[in-house]
């Protein structure tokens, strides 16, 4: 027996609480803007991989430190040193905007993470860029210490360590954007993590080793390596009398990779995205 009075039903219309064709849909909310989200991705960023990457950040400053020690036996001083201690300095923003960042984004596409950034109102370009920039945010104060280190070991001035407040954000943009690119490009995770320590191999063996007397062949690969430029900037500074006008044209060849590095990152990001 209904309890419901019969004036109720008669005066209810009929598919009431269902959706007719008269109702308007809802406007959505306006996409956010660049900048605001962009802000918003890189602090959850960092508060989610601060406990995480700082244990990895240690590792790659002593990574980076013990190749130094062990370079001193064999390297006295000079252009060899300088080469040594930029090239080790910059090898800490490749152990982790390179190598870290390609493991993540190949383990945020394999587990259906991005998905859930998909579904936000947010640029790719701020998930990109907010990633990239929160992990490059890591290597400064290891990239700060090996530096130190290094002038300490070979004897080198330090009046122009203020370079690395150029090389770091330009190097760290150039191979945080390599990094991402082949973490949503790579087919499947491991190879992801496979492209991001050859990468960092490479900046090891092609960045820290004194490039005089290294075959043609390497040298030519040499020059195609994002952090190149910012190792040749930071060695250059180390100069009695610094050439800084060809300080600034390597820190205009990793602004321009690190610009194309970021769109190409950008585009896999949509690809793998609405794939």
């Amino acid at each position: 027996m209904s309890v419901v009075p019969a004036q109720a039903v008669a005066g209810a219309s009929p598919g009431a609480g269902a959706w007719s064709e008269d109702d308007e849909a809802a406007p959505l909310a306006p996409r956010a803007r660049l900048l605001p989200a962009l802000g918003a991705v890189y602090r959850a960023q960092l508060s989610r991989a601060r406990v995480a990457r700082i244990p990895l950040l240690f590792v790659a400053t002593f990574q980076s430190v013990g190749i130094m020690v062990l370079l001193r036996g064999v390297v006295d001083g000079g252009a060899p040193a300088r080469s040594v201690v930029s090239g080790s300095a910059v090898l800490v923003v490749a152990f982790v905007a390179l190598n870290l960042l390609a493991q993540y984004f190949g383990q945020l596409r394999a587990g259906g993470g991005l998905d859930h950034y998909a579904t936000l109102p947010v640029p790719p370009a701020a998930v990109v860029l907010g990633a990239a920039a929160a992990y490059a945010s890591f290597t400064v104060p290891g990239t700060v210490v090996t530096a130190v280190t290094g002038c300490v070991l070979f004897q080198l001035p330090m009046a122009n360590l203020w370079v690395l407040a150029a090389v770091l954000p330009l190097a760290g943009a150039a191979l945080s954007g390599l990094g991402a690119a082949l973490g949503l490009l790579a087919p499947r995770q491991e190879l992801a993590t496979l492209c991001g320590q050859l990468g960092m191999s490479a900046a090891l063996l092609l960045g820290v080793l004194p490039p005089d007397g290294m075959p043609a062949v390497i040298g030519w690969a040499r020059d195609l390596l994002p952090s190149t430029y910012g190792v040749e900037a930071l060695a250059r500074s180390f100069d009695p009398h610094p050439d800084w006008v060809a300080v600034g044209a390597d820190l205009g060849v990793c602004a321009a990779v690190g610009v194309l590095s970021l769109a190409v990152a950008t585009w896999a990001y949509r690809r793998a995205a609405t794939r």
